[in-house]
């Protein structure tokens, strides 16, 4: 293998959910450096002209946009069908939506887990099913889910977003034992502190922004640009026997 050409990306169709802002749009923009071309849906974005638009078309790559509220289950499965419409075939689907809502779990209203578990796990089996069906008939696929620390660990005040990205770290296992013969990669990203607007509350936090700093080996906050390697690694033929990997980006906490 050469091993430049195995991270190459040209002429592969990538769909990158929460693509925006952020840890999506800096994959989005890894996956473009690529060679990858660019379907981009967000609940909020620009049918064109968005930021993330050009930053990818500055790179030669083609971008197109979609619209979807990940919280309204018809509206996935409509986005999904509309994707089948357009003859849209993606050979990487890169699941990041997600939200985040912060309240004590004895005051953890109904509606607040609902939306949470919608946005960050239902939607995101959903949208794997009807896109993995593709891939599994086609022999060949990436799929990559956009985990977090809490997977691994609990959380304070969140526990809607602890539960879905626990139940992120089993979908990928079991969507990977499945898939895996078929020629399908299922694999995870878990961010740890990353500066993005998810987790604005930490970082305005005077004390708790030092706390997380003094555990963090590389003593920063992550920046988006720094899940490239990853993304790229993951969606290529690089990571062909990588199947049900949980690849966390955290600066060395989880090594702590």
């Amino acid at each position: 293998m050469n091993i430049q050409s195995a991270f190459d990306l040209t002429g592969k169709i990538a769909l990158v959910t929460g693509c925006k802002r952020g840890i999506g749009r800096g994959m989005a923009e890894a996956l473009a450096s690529a060679g990858a071309d660019i379907i981009g849906v967000s609940a909020t974005l620009e049918a064109s002209g968005s930021d993330v638009e050009k930053s990818i078309a500055a790179m030669g790559r083609s971008f197109k946009a979609y619209k979807c509220d990940f919280s309204d289950r018809i509206a996935v499965r409509a986005f999904a069908a509309q994707l089948e419409a357009d003859g849209i075939e993606p050979d990487i689907l890169i699941n990041n939506a997600g939200t985040i809502l912060r309240k004590p779990a004895a005051h953890h209203e109904d509606e607040l887990w609902d939306e949470v578990i919608e946005v960050n796990l239902n939607a995101q089996f959903v949208l794997s099913r009807e896109i993995g069906r593709g891939m599994v008939k086609r022999g060949s696929g990436k799929i990559i889910f956009t985990a977090s620390l809490l997977t691994f660990q609990g959380g304070i005040t969140v526990p809607g977003y602890a539960a879905s990205k626990g139940g992120i770290g089993q979908l990928t296992k079991a969507l990977a034992n499945e898939w895996a013969p078929h020629g399908v990669n299922v694999n995870a990203v878990a961010p740890g502190y990353i500066a993005t607007d998810n987790t604005q509350a930490l970082q305005d936090d005077a004390a708790r922004s030092k706390s997380i700093l003094e555990r963090i080996p590389a003593g920063r906050w992550g920046k988006p640009e720094d899940f490239a390697g990853a993304a790229v690694f993951l969606a290529s033929a690089a990571s062909d026997y990588v199947q049900g990997t949980i690849l966390t980006v955290d600066g060395g906490w989880m090594g702590r």
